[in-house]
């Protein structure tokens, strides 16, 4: 990992939001109930969920001892962590000095599931939404709905634009995905993203892009269709995204990165998990949009030391892991669509709910005091004829193509993630032993 991003636990921060934490649940008993409901019935955390905690103008200075700087936007916010940013009332325009504001998919489903009756500020699509829950002398709740814009106020914007972002919503939704030849497919995409990028700017064409991304996605795994039922039960939807995970075969890798630097986001550190692993990977980061990237592909211990994002990678014989999911499935970016997509959970919580539902779950791969990491079991997809016929003698035996043709191969997953202390890394090792474990071959 690069030593740059040596991320690593902030217990002392975590006490500090602990404490101001508990402060705020304690003046609400509708939070606590809220809290308890997102536990049983969506397995997930009201923590995870914070947009920014409220607290009185006293407090803030403890915020520098623990890591916390100002950003431009008059939140505290910690760089090497995750973590809601901390806010005073001046900050958010309110009396009370204590409070938190919620993140949300659309505040519209969030009013409508919990029978707000108020305005919601901002038009539809802008880049900042909110809805004023409750606002009393001691206690201030809102929820927060973001598309590409950490700023706090609520952004003006005409009508036109509200247009403009539904019309490139569906522009990125319903954009051709099957090609045969990949240089046209990605000349076409990167024709698309210097329209949506020109017309919304960077941040909130990510918001965009990885919205349509989402439901792509869930429209071909049926635990995340069912996930998302469960926090659509509260007005939630998908905020409690952690990060997007896609495969690329090596052809096609510095192409991808180039097509999500596009969007804004920045290399972060790299992965390697070893000589007998055979693969690697490049975080993204896009702070404004709020979207994290991990990139996959097959490479080899030689290539991680240079820069393999963008310098490419050339054709090798034998496909890794990652490099055979591609071949049998298409480009994560295209046909196939992400390999999973993570969130923010109640570790214990999600596991149960969704084996109450009938779900089976793989063996976590990460038990840390602050990580914890487990996929659910994948969805099976079929595998078109033709691309079974080309890998024969490229990595695939022809029992294996017999077996893929009438089963199909493993595809996609959801991920349950639940982190601790802000900590904001990758556990390397547990990523190397699930990555082998979902090689299609193997099952």
């Amino acid at each position: 990992m690069d030593l740059a991003f040596a991320w690593k636990p902030e217990r002392d921060a975590q006490r500090v939001l602990d404490a101001w934490y508990a402060e705020v649940l304690g003046r609400s008993g509708y939070l606590r109930a809220l809290e308890e409901r997102m536990r049983v019935e969506t397995g997930t955390r009201l923590f995870d969920w914070l947009d920014c905690l409220l607290v009185p103008d006293g407090e803030v200075e403890r915020l520098v001892e623990v890591g916390f700087e100002l950003d431009r936007y008059g939140g505290w916010r910690h760089p090497g962590a995750v973590f809601p940013r901390v806010v005073t009332r001046e900050v958010l325009g309110c009396r009370s000095e204590w409070g938190a504001q919620l993140k949300v998919d659309a505040c519209v489903d969030f009013a409508a599931v919990h029978g707000v009756h108020g305005t919601i500020q901002g038009k539809p699509w802008a880049p900042v939404r909110r809805l004023v829950v409750t606002e009393q002398r001691d206690f201030y709740l809102s929820v927060v709905e973001r598309h590409g814009s950490r700023a706090m106020e609520v952004l003006e914007v005409g009508d036109q634009y509200s247009v403009l972002y539904q019309e490139m919503l569906e522009y990125v939704s319903t954009r051709r995905r099957n090609y045969e030849d990949m240089d046209q497919a990605f000349a076409m995409l990167e024709y698309m993203l210097k329209r949506l990028v020109g017309g919304l700017g960077q941040a909130v064409a990510a918001d965009c892009f990885f919205r349509a991304e989402r439901k792509y996605w869930m429209g071909r795994n049926r635990v995340a269709r069912m996930q998302y039922e469960r926090q659509g039960g509260l007005g939630l939807g998908w905020a409690n995204h952690d990060h997007h995970t896609y495969r690329s075969s090596r052809r096609s890798f510095s192409s991808l990165v180039g097509v999500l630097e596009m969007l804004g986001l920045q290399c972060r550190e790299r992965f390697y998990a070893g000589a007998g692993a055979g693969w690697g990977a490049q975080v993204l980061e896009s702070g404004e949009a709020g979207i994290v990237v991990f990139a996959d592909v097959d490479m080899s211990a030689e290539e991680v030391r240079g820069d393999f994002s963008h310098q490419g990678l050339g054709e090798k014989d034998g496909l890794g892991t990652v490099g055979m999911w591609c071949a049998l499935h298409g480009e994560s970016l295209f046909q196939a669509g992400m390999h999973h997509l993570e969130c923010q959970f109640d570790f214990e919580a999600l596991a149960r709910g969704l084996e109450e539902a009938g779900v089976k779950l793989m063996r976590p791969f990460s038990d840390l005091p602050y990580l914890k990491q487990q996929f659910t079991q994948g969805e099976w997809w079929r595998v078109e004829p033709e691309r079974l016929h080309a890998l024969l003698g490229k990595g695939l035996s022809a029992a294996e193509a017999r077996e893929f043709e009438k089963n199909g191969a493993l595809g996609s997953h959801l991920e349950n993630l639940e982190r601790r202390d802000g900590y904001k890394g990758f556990n390397q090792e547990g990523i190397n032993q699930v990555i082998a474990e979902t090689d299609p071959r193997i099952q």
